[in-house]
């Protein structure tokens, strides 16, 4: 079993930043993907960024360039840095874990999800 605790989320005002943060619970840390994704309202939830057991990373389109994600294996922690950004990045940020160690972009390839982290952003 994989807990997962989000954090991090907040208000900000456009062209701002924000780290968020994955907190998880489990031995297998280290040997699974990682993923963000996000949900604004009315809408599907929607692949951000994901990256491998090694480290490699993919983005969405709409964040690359912007958004960078890490993981820091002792720690059990996967971050979220979000730079220069925009009222259409305001969401529920959602943190997943993934047994399959390769980097997925689809959500139904992760095996746990944590509750999520709100992300506002103000024009």
């Amino acid at each position: 079993q994989v807990q997962l605790v989000e954090s991090g989320g907040g208000l900000v005002q456009a062209g701002g930043s924000l780290r968020l943060s994955c907190a998880a619970s489990g031995r297998t840390f280290s040997r699974n993907a990682m993923g963000w994704f996000r949900q604004a309202p009315g809408k599907d939830r929607e692949f951000v960024s994901t990256i491998s057991w090694s480290g490699g990373t993919s983005y969405a389109d709409s964040v690359k360039g912007r958004f960078t994600i890490s993981r820091d294996n002792p720690k059990n922690t996967v971050y979220l840095q979000m730079n220069s950004l925009k009222p259409e990045d305001t969401a529920v940020y959602y943190c997943a874990s993934a047994f399959l160690g390769s980097a997925a972009v689809v959500a139904s390839s992760y095996n746990y999800w944590g509750q999520g982290t709100q992300v506002t952003v103000s024009s």
